[in-house]
């Protein structure tokens, strides 16, 4: 693997067979072959842990130590036992709140969407145990932000940011979600009325969105969740936020492109009219060559090649196996955001919402008085600049 240097190489190739989207007996051959290299499983278990697929690991070994007890070494197989279950308790908490929170909300006449978590567990994986257990994630419509913050507040919630009215109005057209400290923890909850902040200029119709829902049964209590068809879409555009830094966001995408009733037309046709065609694209091509994830012929005649796709690949293949962490504040990464869309009109968009569009860090930077707010602009634009500067 390029970028891997000599450290994790080994390690990494062994996490890639365990979530690969492959036969149990190929993937059985895979990690017994591997293991024959000097496999460091100190560093494999903190690379799954990092990558959250520690759960996908421990599938992938279940049984294998029984017929050949080479390939794990006992207390690191115990370890990841121990993780594993400690992962299920906490799905099961997070299970427990999430539902306890959709019926609170319910009950209040609010419709919301959990969209990670237990619920794309259920969807991708039909699983809680499978995928890392973190917060509560729920898609909201911006109108009832104030009723579900208020509602949180009830349930034991706090949320994070303290705003005027004025920058909560600001707020819910710039920023794209909030976050709650709950009695078991920080960030336990976060409710998003978008899925990015708006300078990344993807623009999802959350209304649309919340029309073609489907329900998922979450440890046997049904809810909403956005349609795999959406969430394929939603998924990709948060792994290029992110710059594809973790395994599992491509493992959630491969189990999803593998799902037989995806209709790639429609797909397709949403991803031109949102411009993130050239991040599908990299989004399936790395989950191809990292986890032998199958892209659809349906999917290859629908979506139309694309000359700058390869390279884009090439790099963030790299980046994603070195030990790394992309610097989101950085020119770098606004630089790569801009060539990861394909209509100059995006990248545009992209630019001016970035330069002129203030948020909290603005806001707590300077108290400004109400008639004065609209100078918040002329704050963002100094701020960044100092940034980029520093960068």
């Amino acid at each position: 693997m390029p970028g891997t240097g000599a450290t994790l190489e080994a390690e990494w190739s062994f996490l890639q067979a365990a979530c690969s989207e492959i036969s149990r007996q190929q993937k059985i051959d895979r990690i017994r072959l591997l293991s024959r290299q000097s496999i460091r499983w100190n560093l494999l278990l903190d690379l799954a842990d990092r990558h959250g697929t520690q759960p996908l690991l421990y599938q992938a070994l279940v049984g294998i130590e029984d017929a050949d007890a080479d390939v794990v070494p006992p207390a690191e197989m115990s370890a990841l036992k121990q993780h594993y279950q400690i992962n299920l308790h906490k799905a099961l908490f997070v299970a427990r709140e999430l539902i306890h929170i959709v019926e609170h909300l319910s009950a209040l006449g609010i419709e919301v969407m959990p969209y990670k978590g237990v619920a794309l567990a259920e969807m991708a994986y039909g699983d809680i145990a499978l995928r890392h257990a973190g917060d509560i994630d729920l898609l909201i419509r911006p109108q009832d932000f104030p009723s579900i913050r208020d509602a949180a507040r009830e349930l034991g919630y706090t949320p994070h940011l303290s705003l005027s009215p004025a920058e909560e109005r600001a707020y819910l057209k710039s920023g794209y979600e909030c976050a709650f400290d709950g009695a078991a923890g920080p960030n336990l909850l976060e409710v998003q009325w978008a899925i990015q902040p708006s300078f990344y200029a993807v623009d999802f119709d959350m209304h649309a969105l919340f029309q073609r829902a489907v329900t998922v049964s979450v440890a046997g209590h049904p809810m909403k969740t956005p349609s795999a068809e959406d969430l394929l879409l939603v998924l990709s555009a948060h792994a290029a936020k992110h710059v594809w830094g973790r395994l599992v966001w491509l493992c959630d995408i491969a189990r999803i492109m593998g799902l037989p009733t995806l209709d790639w037309t429609w797909i397709a046709s949403q991803a031109k009219s949102l411009g993130i065609v050239r991040i599908l694209r990299v989004t399936m091509l790395l989950a191809n060559r990292l986890l032998s994830a199958t892209i659809p012929a349906a999917a290859q005649a629908s979506l139309p090649e694309d000359p700058g796709t390869q390279a884009l690949v090439d790099e963030i293949q790299t980046h994603i196996a070195s030990e790394g962490v992309f610097n989101v504040e950085s020119l770098a990464y606004f630089r790569l955001m801009m060539r990861l869309r394909e209509r100059p009109l995006d990248r545009l968009r992209l630019l001016q919402r970035l330069a002129l569009t203030p948020g909290p860090g603005e806001w707590q930077a300077i108290r400004l008085p109400a008639p004065l707010f609209p100078l918040y602009r002329l704050v963002r634009l100094s701020r960044l600049a100092a940034r980029f500067v520093r960068s």
